[in-house]
């Protein structure tokens, strides 16, 4: 006795193969032009009430550091450094964050290990 498949269903798996490739294809070009737009992109975090300004880019490279005049205390370098640091990480962080916000909505959520 032979299996029939439901109305509508055809033996086209070569041309479903093809189909999903060519959505996978299309997909990775889409994470790749996020990707570079991403990259391109500068984010800024402030840390000390205007303080300390930290620029990074989308490529997790520090750009900018500024430092207000008036809370460079020589006294009190590790201030300072607390300061940098944290602006630098929240800086770090929006970076990161919106990457991760785009792929997903580029994926429709899918973890695809070496995508991206």
């Amino acid at each position: 006795m032979k299996a029939r498949l439901p109305k509508g269903y055809s033996n086209g798996g070569a041309n479903n193969m093809q189909q999903i490739a060519r959505q996978a294809q299309k997909m990775q070009e889409a994470m790749e032009t996020a990707t570079e737009e991403l990259e391109a992109k500068e984010y800024s975090a402030t840390a000390g009430g205007n303080a300390v300004k930290v620029t990074v880019t989308g490529k997790m490279e520090v750009k900018a550091i500024e430092i207000q005049p008036e809370v460079i205390d020589p006294e009190d370098a590790e201030m300072l450094s607390d300061l940098i640091i944290a602006a630098t990480n929240e800086a770090l962080r929006a970076a990161a964050t919106e990457k991760e916000e785009t792929m997903t909505s580029l994926s429709g959520g899918l973890n695809i290990p070496g995508l991206f």
